[in-house]
């Protein structure tokens, strides 16, 4: 099940990746909980967010080319190097209470620029250092990393958040200590190869070629659009939770960390589970299964009547999203061709720049119709967008239906 943690690079590179995603999910509840301190509005929140994904959709495209063109290693250590200091510099600025939303803002969007290189990157480097048999479990497994600091990232974020001592500047003052253990991590692995002639190429014509790869590959193409089409409606749910906290359930913003944590618990055992189809027949099948399990929990919480099916609802969110994601890389790099990975990645990748442009919409609405509503309309395009894209898939032949053949058949 764990089949690719027995390579020894791969273990360094994961606990590395671990580190870095523990900062990334605390800093999407940090990151809110600051902005609704300053605005208290959904809006405001929404606008840090759509500062993040913009960084990530303008350059998106080119970090994918980069890693298929430059050491993946040093462009890993790069971005998590400037990330880091972006963190400093937002601790001393919330320090010296000079922190505004533009400020925020601006720093999101340059954490939004290093993603876009380092997303790509990471998952290519993935590639290097695992034979290919066991491709689609170690994309699996480093996608555990993800959802399992999907835990870890809202408990210590919470703790740090409610204590005097440390408070948002701790928080960010911690984010920037974990992504630079991860920048030294690297030094433990082997130097990145880069295929002879990447360069060759100008990067325009690299970013164009990996496009076409995607387009003329229909499989892969429906697979990276239903990505991207389930990220963009349903992931912006995090930018009404502040909202709904404290507007709806009577909570404190900075409480909203119970609700990511009740999410981070549900996408801890969905990647879990998920990892044992990485290189399965089914994997198609259960990524889409995972997909209609995060619409429907979507419109779970919405229309829950107390703070504890709220949590429960978030349980559900967070199994189908974890899940989900965890499959993700696995399915399309099963699609993929090695010398094309960082291109096909960035453009996975390039969903989460679109969560980030939606949430300001999202934010905008649940400031007009409410929370509860918001939700409603993110969980029903999701679900619908599963079942359009699950047909499509089987057309294709990608999602195999486990049926069993009849006794005449049989016989």
């Amino acid at each position: 099940m764990f089949s690719a943690l027995r390579i020894r690079d791969f273990r360094v590179l994961w606990l590395g990746t671990l580190l870095s995603f523990v900062a990334f999910f605390m800093a999407m509840i940090v990151q809110g909980v600051v902005a609704f301190q300053i605005a208290g509005s959904n809006s405001a929140v929404g606008t840090v967010v759509f500062a993040q994904g913009l960084g990530m959709g303008v350059l998106g495209p080119f970090g994918g080319a980069f890693a298929d063109r430059w050491p993946k290693r040093r462009v890993v250590a790069i971005g998590q190097v400037t990330a880091a200091g972006v963190f400093v510099t937002v601790a001393a600025l919330i320090y010296t209470e000079t922190i505004t939303i533009p400020l925020l803002a601006l720093g999101s969007f340059l954490i939004g620029v290093t993603l876009a290189f380092l997303g790509p990157a990471r998952q290519g480097l993935v590639v290097d250092l695992v034979p290919t048999e066991v491709r689609g479990n170690a994309m699996a497994i480093n996608s555990v990393a993800n959802t399992g600091s999907r835990v870890f990232g809202p408990v210590v974020a919470g703790f740090l958040l409610g204590s005097e001592l440390f408070g948002p500047v701790g928080a960010y003052l911690v984010m920037a200590i974990l992504y630079a253990g991860s920048a030294a991590s690297l030094l433990l692995l082997p130097p990145s190869q880069v295929r002879p002639g990447a360069r060759a190429s100008r990067l325009l014509a690299d970013v164009a070629d990996g496009l076409g790869y995607v387009w003329n590959n229909p499989r892969l193409r429906l697979l990276v659009l239903f990505f991207a089409l389930v990220i963009f409606a349903g992931f912006p749910h995090v930018t009404v939770l502040p909202g709904l906290a404290e507007n709806v359930l009577q909570r404190t913003a900075a409480e909203v960390s119970e609700l990511f944590l009740a999410s981070a618990a549900g996408a801890l055992v969905g990647s879990v589970w998920v990892v044992r189809f990485g290189d399965s027949e089914h994997a198609d099948l259960v990524y889409a299964c995972m997909a209609a399990i995060f619409g429907v929990s979507l419109i779970g919480v919405s229309f829950a009547p107390t703070y504890a099916w709220v949590l429960c609802g978030m349980f559900g969110v967070g199994l189908g999203s974890g899940g989900f994601q965890a499959l993700n890389a696995a399915v399309i790099a099963r699609e993929t061709e090695p010398h094309y990975i960082g291109r096909v990645m960035s453009l996975a990748l390039l969903a989460f720049a679109g969560f980030g442009l939606m949430a300001l919409p999202y934010g905008i609405l649940a400031d007009s119709i409410g929370e509860r509503l918001a939700l409603t309309t993110m969980g029903g395009v999701v679900s619908i967008t599963t079942l359009i894209f699950s047909v499509l898939l089987i057309r294709e032949g990608a999602i195999r239906l486990p049926i069993r053949p009849s006794r005449g058949q049989q016989s």
